[in-house]
């Protein structure tokens, strides 16, 4: 049998077959299967070995693993894939397993890709071989095994879960590849941007294999340049398509067109609006983060000048969720429309920033006595809310002359409303008030 890892690989051989890990350290992710110390690594370590089912999403690392076991306790690797095997294939299989047993040339690994496609009786049929020891038993599916493999097999076999790896950890294959001498392109000198490496580990989604087949297609792309073979963007997106514009939703790209959105909706351009959105929603951003920056926006830029901007940007949040994202997005345009034709006021932005720096710079001032609360006696008695003046029982539902501040901070004005939308209103009205309170305190100075 020819050697699963003899170092003279056919050069025709897919980049992903070639990077196929030697060894147990070249193994990427799975470390709560494979660290120190966790279960698949101790059977190595062992060599006390169990039939067990690797289940986990395509290019996770079951073939690999199935073929390093094997390798490490130098044992006879057998494959089947229940795709396009049938009971023929696992007599033969079995067959050629007793074989190797009676000629006591040491143990067997059959291998069964794909096991959840075998019906129930071609399952059954592995096990009596796997109860006396004709062979190790490791199957792979992409399946939940509880639901589609048979309750005697599940008995027999131990079955591990393996995880996606993440973007890191791909970003770490593909840039082996890229240095690997001997199997990969080491020699070949290609220049790629580590932004593009980024984009196929995003476009990957979890998929090792699938990484390393769209690294391949890109350098088979490549166009050279002088002694280097160059990648360029325009190729990454021949390759990537639509993955690609997507994976622009995490990095400089799409932060850059959230500004445009932003800045397009606070200089009151609808027609920018939806065009940074549309760019955005076209690239697979999540409508609901438009949405969320539309309520920042509404209490940002427009504020008090149109109240109802809140009030839409929620709406259109609420209309997402009860009717998803068709007749959603348009809902959510509708928000970024209405805010960029709504007058603009960020005095409310600007006034709570400043209290807040008030409040960081200078001591925490006591609470005057007439703002105090008096549950109890005691507190009557210390003076607390003494000379209170309820606004209710005032004309106009106003005290004027009333001070609500630290008697440090008296006088001072944090909320300057603009002469914009309803904020011009409020402004008149903040402005009637002072002259209240001015005639409050004319008239107090007078009295005495």
């Amino acid at each position: 049998m020819q050697d699963l890892f003899e170092s003279q690989w056919d050069l025709y051989e897919p980049l992903a077959a070639r990077m196929r890990p030697r060894q147990l350290s070249d193994y990427l992710g799975q470390e709560h299967l494979v660290g120190e110390g966790k279960p698949l690594k101790r059977m190595i370590e062992t060599g006390r070995c169990h039939s067990f089912i690797l289940w986990g999403a395509p290019g996770v690392g079951k073939t690999t693993f199935a073929k390093l076991l094997s390798h490490q306790l130098q044992a006879h690797f057998l494959e089947l894939s229940a795709v396009m095997s049938g009971v023929k294939d696992i007599r033969a299989a079995v067959e050629q397993a007793k074989q190797h047993k009676m000629m006591n040339a040491g143990q067997t690994v059959l291998f069964v890709d794909e096991v959840h496609r075998f019906n129930k009786s071609q399952q059954d049929a592995f096990l009596p071989f796997i109860e006396d020891g004709t062979f190790l038993f490791i199957g792979a599916t992409t399946e939940n095994p509880a639901f589609e493999l048979n309750s005697a097999l599940l008995s027999r076999a131990r079955v591990y879960s393996l995880k996606k790896p993440s973007q890191d950890i791909i970003r770490t294959g593909l840039e082996r590849a890229l240095n690997d001498s001997e199997h990969g392109y080491g020699k070949e000198n290609i220049q790629i941007e580590a932004r593009f490496i980024d984009a196929i580990a995003h476009a990957a989604d979890g998929d090792v294999r699938r990484s390393l087949n769209l690294l391949e297609v890109l350098v088979d792309m490549s166009s050279q340049e002088g002694d280097f073979q160059q990648v360029t963007e325009a190729q990454l997106i021949d390759v990537l398509g639509q993955s690609y514009r997507a994976f622009d939703k995490g990095g400089d790209a799409f932060y850059d067109q959230i500004s445009a959105f932003h800045k397009s909706v606070r200089g009151s351009s609808a027609d920018g609006a939806l065009y940074w959105m549309a760019r955005m929603l076209d690239g697979g951003c999540d409508p609901l983060y438009i949405a969320r920056r539309l309520l920042a926006i509404a209490s940002e830029d427009v504020g008090n000048a149109d109240p109802r901007a809140l009030q839409i940007a929620l709406n259109a949040w609420d209309v997402f969720h009860r009717v998803g994202p068709g007749e959603g997005n348009r809902a959510i345009a509708q928000a970024a429309v209405y805010l960029a034709c709504a007058p603009k006021s960020n005095a409310v932005y600007l006034a709570f920033n400043q209290a807040m720096s008030s409040v960081a710079d200078q001591p925490s001032y006591d609470v005057p006595n007439h703002l105090r609360n008096a549950p109890t006696k005691l507190a009557k008695e210390m003076g607390h809310g003494e000379d209170y003046r309820y606004a209710h029982n005032e004309d106009n539902a106003f005290a004027a002359g009333e001070s609500y501040l630290p008697p440090e901070l008296e006088g001072h004005t944090f909320y300057q409303p603009t002469d914009r939308g309803l904020e011009k209103k409020i402004s008149e009205k903040m402005a009637w008030l002072e002259a209240q309170n001015q005639a409050s305190t004319k008239k107090r100075y007078d009295d005495h």
